[in-house]
């Protein structure tokens, strides 16, 4: 009775794997409808294939950078960011047409932009990722700057570093003696700001005051490379 059984299994077995390559060979010669024939010639744009599975040209047309830059410096979001560091830098007192800024994890430049339209000519902003030409690439924890090059470092992100002690001092680093290190971050007092401000070794604290910019409640601390605590 199993000698049967193991033969009835084997037959059906064979069924099967004679089904399987037969549909097999079909879908291999047969080409489907939905298909174009590799022999057809191309007339139309729609009717091109991308050359690998990251060609983008079918779904994401070319655009113009300088035409994109454009768009999106004139904004209304980007317009309006640019405006409140412009405020934010005005009312700071601390630099001129002839300062050397410096701003680090510039992001996309809104505090470069308001800058040189403050009339500050020489302005560099640096960031892991580039954003020319407003920002170029450069690591916060290891800056591509000899010493002392800078009047004035500027940085948003001092917090949200990944090795803050570290860019502080490279933020000191490439400062000269005598000029000023300016940080911004979310509203602090007291024991907060005494601790941003330790992170700056070779600096003098200045002072510190609560601002908004863009849109946001912060606190506004300033520190006076290798001297006394005087303005």
């Amino acid at each position: 009775m199993e000698k049967h059984i193991e033969k009835f299994l084997n037959k059906v077995s064979l069924v099967f794997i004679t089904i399987a390559t037969i549909t097999l060979l079909y879908l291999y010669l047969h080409t489907p409808e939905t298909c174009i024939p590799p022999n057809t010639p191309i007339t139309k744009p729609h009717l091109k294939f991308p050359s690998s599975t990251c060609d983008p040209s079918l779904n994401r047309p070319y655009i113009d950078p300088d035409k994109k830059r454009l768009k999106l410096w004139s904004s209304k979001s980007w317009l309006s960011q640019v405006s409140s560091f412009t405020t934010f830098f005005q009312s700071s007192n601390i630099l001129n047409n002839k300062t050397k800024v410096l701003c680090v994890s510039a992001g996309a430049g809104h505090e470069v932009m308001a800058l040189k339209n403050m009339g500050v000519s020489d302005v560099t902003g640096v960031e892991i990722v580039d954003s020319l030409p407003l920002v170029k690439r450069a690591d916060p924890n290891n800056l591509p700057f000899f010493d002392g090059v800078f009047d004035l470092a500027f940085s948003a992100h001092l917090v949200e570093a990944l090795f803050p002690l570290r860019f502080a001092g490279e933020m000191e680093r490439t400062v000269r003696n005598g000029g000023i290190c300016l940080v911004v971050v979310e509203e602090c007092g007291g024991e907060e700001v005494d601790a941003i401000a330790g992170m700056f070794r070779k600096s003098m604290f200045v002072g510190a005051e609560n601002v908004t910019l863009i849109g946001m409640r912060m606190t506004r601390i300033i520190m006076r490379v290798g001297v006394s605590s005087s303005l």
